[in-house]
């Protein structure tokens, strides 16, 4: 099995890179498309800005092989931006354009009580828990965030996850091989290694 980890400079790169290894799942750090080939599966990790993400995916000629191999349903995990740029446009950047690879848009927390960004440790809602990514996880698992923004799917049944913090909003995607969290698998402790084997092992 081949692991493309896509960098584009900005992403929690390392922390991934070092939780694959932990699991007997080395990986191969994706910079250019033509790196892309050979690669079986793919995980976009991200953080940082959803424009500068866009911006520099394209700068590095890696944005339309990446719609194509969503367009494919080639097996994909995006973490954090990585889940967000998959939608048609977030509010962040002035409405910068996603992959729309799914339908919606990303949102920023509404102001309330409640501190942004959403930063630490809170429960998952499995909407499918037979899904095979949420293989051998408890039923409402705990899991690591650090967002401002999440994405809003136009079509309910693509999501696998809620989370609650202040509202609930899609703490996680799926649709045929493409797979996506809102929260960081790489910093959620054993469940978050256990995903990464699903992943990797589906």
């Amino acid at each position: 099995m081949n692991i493309g980890l896509i960098d584009y400079g900005a992403g929690n790169l390392h922390s991934v890179e070092n939780a694959l290894s932990e699991i007997g799942a080395p990986c191969r750090c994706i910079r250019e498309p033509g790196e892309l080939e050979g690669i079986d599966r793919l995980i976009l990790p991200g953080v940082g800005a959803f424009g500068d993400c866009v911006s520099q995916l394209k700068t590095q000629r890696l944005w339309e092989p990446l719609r194509r191999w969503l367009a494919e349903d080639r097996p994909y995990l995006g973490i954090c931006l990585g889940y967000q740029i998959l939608f048609e446009h977030s509010e962040e950047f002035d409405g910068a354009e996603g992959l729309g690879a799914l339908s919606g848009k990303v949102v920023r927390f509404p102001t309330s009580d409640l501190k942004v960004p959403h930063m630490g440790w809170n429960t998952l809602s499995l909407v499918n828990p037979s899904d095979p990514l949420w293989a051998g996880l408890p039923e409402n698992p705990y899991v690591y965030f650090v967002h401002s923004y999440f994405p809003q799917p136009d079509e309910a049944s693509v999501v696998s996850a809620h989370c609650d913090y202040g509202l609930r909003f899609a703490a996680a995607i799926r649709r045929g091989q493409t797979v996506a969290t809102q929260f960081h698998p790489e910093k959620s402790q054993a469940l978050g290694l256990q995903i990464l084997a699903n992943f990797v092992r589906e």
